[in-house]
């Protein structure tokens, strides 16, 4: 872990703390190619609830729709809230993002619940002037 004093700069942390809330609003409107776009051309998203990884703007878009068509069938809303972002550097242009995430489901006139707790452990990288996603690496705090 990084010492406090070897940080990364404030204009850094709030272009990186817009990346994350910009991806949990994309994914849970239904922006599925735009939320695919905010990881790299080969970025990676590494989780135990899906069978394999999924990898490349392509896929990425695939499996964001899928995610929303799922909530969807349920008649519910999901909604990804990050919290805890911590931010150090890894590397030239490199970052290693984590963060707490969690999927929150509301039926439709109904109540809301919990629907999973994870970390996010994210390798980020300058890609075209702008921060990217390399490689996401979610944990599940019930696995």
């Amino acid at each position: 872990m990084t010492r406090i004093d070897e940080g990364v700069d404030a204009g850094t942390l709030v272009q990186i703390h817009q990346l994350y809330g910009l991806q949990s609003h994309l994914i849970d409107d239904g922006s599925a190619r735009a939320w695919a776009e905010t990881f790299t051309p080969d970025g990676e998203f590494c989780s135990p609830t899906y069978p394999a990884p999924v990898t490349g703007h392509d896929d990425l878009e695939a499996f964001a729709e899928r995610f929303r068509a799922g909530a969807h069938a349920a008649g519910e809303v999901h909604r990804h809230v990050v919290t805890n972002v911590a931010v150090e550097p890894a590397g030239d242009d490199t970052l290693r993002v984590r963060a707490y995430l969690q999927i929150v489901a509301t039926a439709r006139g109904g109540e809301s619940r919990l629907v999973r707790f994870t970390t996010l452990d994210d390798l980020v990288v300058r890609h075209d002037g702008a921060w990217r996603i390399a490689r996401r690496s979610v944990t599940r705090d019930d696995a």
